[in-house]
């Protein structure tokens, strides 16, 4: 699972027939503090996020595109499954950090 940022949305004429009625989102990834780092991806939106939202991507094909409603194999193998309101983390003297 994969900490991210919605920084966009990609619009298409044409795409896949598995695609189709699904929302495309660009995320950049965070860090466990929430500091972007790496490149940003595309994944497929379960859950109406929108730019600036905080979200977590699952990355696995099978839990993908379970989570956005496709019941056989699908070509997605990324997808967002919640909005993310606060992180609560304990550090290396069990100390919890926000």
């Amino acid at each position: 699972m994969i900490f991210a940022k919605v920084i966009g949305s990609v619009e298409s004429t044409i795409k896949h027939f598995h695609y189709e009625g699904l929302k495309l989102l660009l995320v950049k990834p965070l860090d466990k503090n929430l500091n972007e780092e790496g490149e940003p991806f595309l994944a497929v939106d379960s859950v109406d996020a929108g730019p600036g939202d905080i979200v977590l991507v699952i990355e696995e094909g099978w839990s993908a595109w379970q989570s956005v409603g496709k019941k056989d194999l699908s070509p997605i193998n990324r997808a967002i499954v919640a909005k993310i309101d606060k992180v609560n983390y304990l550090d290396n003297k069990n100390q919890e950090k926000t």
